[in-house]
């Protein structure tokens, strides 16, 4: 079921709980996320409400069936790594530890396992009722809405072989928020700014319309492949301007902050720390 609000998951003491944006205010829902509302299809208030700005923002959806993303899939990033268009969607996983909300602080690796930590602003795909072989406006139709990722990366692990997954899976490295924006608003996708910044400088600054594969190509494909859930996220690459392409290529380090945002959604902006 698509929303008709923007939607967010807040933490209220040691539980969190779905809430509907409502102005300057959230009304909290009767329940523990925004997966949970997709699955549902319900949005039961509870009788509270908390002023947005200080809201505790948990990761949007805090349990996903999965988490899929999509690699080299902006053709100006593409360009940059020195690549050709691929001719299929190359995907990865993450897992639900990854997933951090979109004001927290990204977990670093400590210094004597990785220093290549890379920032990739997203868009996202949220999806919002059950598909399996899909067609172009079935698939649409599945996507309840989008929200913003930072598919933060660890790129000495990221190419220690061909498979991305090590580099991609780093606990408490991917925020994702800080609403869900239902597809009736946003619609397919296309032409929204995307942009990163470090530290107040600007990283990234591109448009979903370089996406190579489409939101509906995307998930059209996937849904070949498995059935795709409500609350499942699918995140749908990075523009150019990462780290790892730079010369020299940068890195995230210990206080850096990172702001990932997309036009007509909003941002997550995010403190680097070491542990502990």
């Amino acid at each position: 079921m698509v929303p008709m609000n923007n939607l967010c998951t807040v933490r209220i003491g040691s539980i969190t709980r779905a809430g509907r944006v409502e102005g300057d205010d959230i009304v909290v829902l009767d329940a523990a996320d925004v997966g949970a509302v997709l699955r549902t299809g319900k949005q039961e208030e509870t009788g509270n409400a908390i002023p947005r700005v200080t809201a505790d923002l948990a990761p949007l959806i805090t349990a996903p069936d999965k988490v899929i993303c999509v690699g080299q899939n902006y053709l100006d990033h593409i360009r940059e790594m020195g690549n050709e268009p691929p001719a299929a969607p190359t995907y990865f996983a993450k897992f639900s530890n990854s997933l951090i909300g979109a004001r927290d602080d990204m977990i670093l690796p400590p210094v004597d396992v990785s220093t290549h930590v890379d920032w990739e602003a997203e868009l996202a795909i949220v999806i919002g009722s059950p598909v399996r072989h899909a067609s172009s406006a079935e698939a649409l139709d599945a996507v309840a809405g989008y929200t913003v990722l930072n598919d933060g990366s660890v790129r000495d692990y990221q190419r220690r072989t061909k498979q991305f997954l090590a580099g991609k899976m780093f606990e408490g490295l991917t925020p994702v928020g800080p609403v869900l924006v239902p597809a009736t608003e946003l619609g397919d996708g296309s032409g929204l700014t995307i942009r990163s910044s470090v530290d107040g400088v600007v990283k990234q600054d591109s448009n979903t319309d370089q996406l190579c594969f489409t939101v509906v190509d995307i998930v059209k494909d996937l849904s070949a492949i498995t059935t795709l859930m409500p609350g499942d996220i699918i995140a749908t690459g990075t523009p150019g301007g990462v780290g790892a392409a730079r010369t020299p290529p940068e890195w995230l380090g210990d206080g850096s902050i990172v702001r990932c945002e997309i036009e007509g959604i909003g941002a997550v902006e995010n403190r680097c720390v070491l542990p502990g």
